[in-house]
């Protein structure tokens, strides 16, 4: 099982949502964290189209999700809202995927005009699946480098804040972490 299970849900090969999505789970691995990445391309388009709740694939992604300490889940924004293939996924999970796990949103977009699709799309629809989500990140395509995949963040108090979403989340987690093992004493 990963520690973290970075979920993106991009239908493009070159996105900038999966680059900073793919930062995330570097700068996780650098602080100890085992981290798997899954991507909505990843998915039998065949499970997503027919609604296969019960496929191989889809069953794989709930384990997955569920044993998770933690999640973070990424998307462009598109018509104002996360991408519908990344719905099509998540309308497949069990609805207690993420019950009590801390979730890290995440967004992309063209502008700053859709900065509320983070907290009036994404946000609640995470917590349908019983997730814990923390404030979550918005950077605009202008700040994201598709060139640099090493360094995708060009704005330096978006890479702070990146940094400080991470911290945060990492606390949450060790804090987890601790309260079960001091549970288990008990």
């Amino acid at each position: 099982m990963s520690d973290i299970v970075i979920l993106s849900g991009s239908p493009s090969e070159v996105s900038r949502s999966e680059l900073v999505l793919k930062h995330l789970g570097e700068l996780l691995k650098e602080v100890g964290f085992s981290v798997s990445h899954i991507s909505v391309r990843d998915v039998p388009q065949e499970d997503l189209f027919l609604g296969k709740y019960d496929s191989n694939a889809i069953a794989e992604i709930s384990t997955l999700i569920h044993g998770a300490k933690g999640v973070i889940v990424g998307s462009p924004v598109y018509k104002a809202a996360y991408s519908g293939v990344l719905k099509a996924l998540i309308d497949l999970l069990p609805q207690d995927v993420l019950q009590d796990t801390p979730v890290l949103p995440l967004m992309t977009g063209g502008s700053s005009a859709h900065l509320l699709a983070l907290e009036y799309t994404l946000k609640p629809l995470l917590a349908t699946l019983k997730g814990q989500n923390l404030k979550g990140v918005y950077l605009v395509d202008s700040q994201i480098d598709k060139t640099n995949p090493a360094k995708p963040i060009i704005d330096q108090d978006v890479e702070q804040r990146i940094q400080k979403q991470v911290e945060y989340f990492s606390e949450i987690i060790e804090r987890r972490k601790a309260d079960l093992v001091v549970g288990q004493k008990v």
